[in-house]
């Protein structure tokens, strides 16, 4: 008996395809994608199939599934962070933004993450899997059923590396952006990379009107090798050189990202130095301020630093804009809850509503 294959994670050409290889008529491709894009999680949902060809889907393919274990919700600003279980016991984090403008979610592209970012909580466990297209997916149907609000923006910016994930990263993409599902545009999704630099060339060839985002964090090599171990493989220039290329060939602007870390990268030296390195180049900077990971010993950067950090950039006529600071009172960086429960930590305090839902599951 062939293995069955997660239909979630199909494209819809892929799904038609299957269909009229098991002699259905290609239309049913249309009825089936908009159920999966609604999140059902079995094929008995599917009430405008026939039964008989739900029973033949059931055979050949099954709905990938999570399952909300823990969620947590911001009484400053709406922000809802979920720890989600995958089937296999894997937990992912998502983040629910809320915006005048939209809602926003950050998603994750892995279980865990093997780059190594010295200020980041995904790695601390290491890399566990990728996700499939479909449950990259769930993160952003799940999100919209529990608020009960569209979803108009999507940042792959989540725990792991997308690039490192890159054929189920371009699937998604292109499921996400179908009109006959979720019908979210390319054009309202960033894609965050520590800076792959093969994978950025790949992503190049694709032209797709994504914005692209580099976690930087560093103007100089020596830094940021030891803030992200990636460096040590892909040095600086080459991966600003290919930043440049990306650009030539897509005329996408870029987006740097650059935590502020007090005392490390901050300094106005880091801030003339980081305006040399992008001289010339039509991009954007954003100032992340460093969200605590607890028993690090990096902290955030003053408010008086960030603001000297940033006129530096604009008087050398670079579009900078800080990161406003959503889910302050919850553990809204990345990794920092899975983190927390995988560790068995269970701090409440009275700025967060903590939601249990079902057991944690213990990777």
């Amino acid at each position: 008996m062939k293995e069955r294959i997660p239909i979630n994670s199909l494209r819809y050409s892929e799904l038609e395809g299957f269909l009229i290889d098991m002699g259905e008529p290609a239309y049913k491709a249309g009825q089936i994608f908009k159920w999966l894009s609604l999140g059902v999680s079995s094929f008995d949902e599917m009430t405008n199939v026939s039964k008989a060809l739900r029973a033949r889907l059931e055979e050949r393919f099954y709905i990938e599934q999570a399952h909300m274990i823990y969620r947590q919700e911001s009484r400053i600003d709406g922000t809802i962070k979920y720890l989600f279980a995958m089937e296999d016991g894997n937990s992912i984090e998502t983040v629910l933004m809320k915006y005048k403008h939209g809602n926003s979610v950050c998603i994750s592209t892995q279980a865990g993450c093997k780059m190594g970012c010295v200020f980041c909580a995904s790695f601390e466990k290491g890399a566990t899997r990728n996700l499939t297209a479909g449950e990259i997916l769930l993160q952003v149907i799940m999100a919209q059923k529990d608020s009960g609000e569209r979803i108009s923006n999507i940042v792959l910016m989540g725990t792991g590396e997308p690039l490192d994930n890159y054929d189920n990263v371009m699937a998604f993409l292109d499921i996400i952006s179908d009109e006959r599902g979720v019908n979210i545009g390319q054009r309202h999704i960033s894609l965050s990379t520590c800076g792959l630099v093969p994978r950025i060339y790949d992503l190049a060839k694709q032209k797709r009107q994504i914005t692209l985002s580099i976690s930087l964090h560093a103007p100089n090599n020596d830094l940021r090798s030891r803030l992200m171990p990636v460096n040590k493989r892909y040095h600086i220039e080459e991966l600003i050189k290919a930043c440049r290329d990306y650009f030539a060939a897509t005329g996408r602007r870029i987006s740097f990202e650059y935590a502020m870390i007090a005392g490390v990268n901050d300094t106005k030296a880091c801030a003339f130095e980081l305006a040399g390195l992008l001289k010339g180049f039509n991009c954007h900077v954003n100032l992340i301020p460093l969200n605590h990971v607890e028993g690090s010993p990096l902290k955030p950067s003053t408010r008086e630093d960030l603001q000297s950090f940033q006129k530096v950039l604009e008087d050398r006529h670079i579009t900078t804009t800080v990161r406003r600071r959503l889910g302050s009172d919850i553990d809204a960086s990345c990794g920092q809850l899975r983190r927390r429960v995988m560790l068995g930590g269970q701090r409440e305090n009275a700025g967060v509503d903590n939601k249990r839902r079902g057991d944690i599951t213990k990777e």
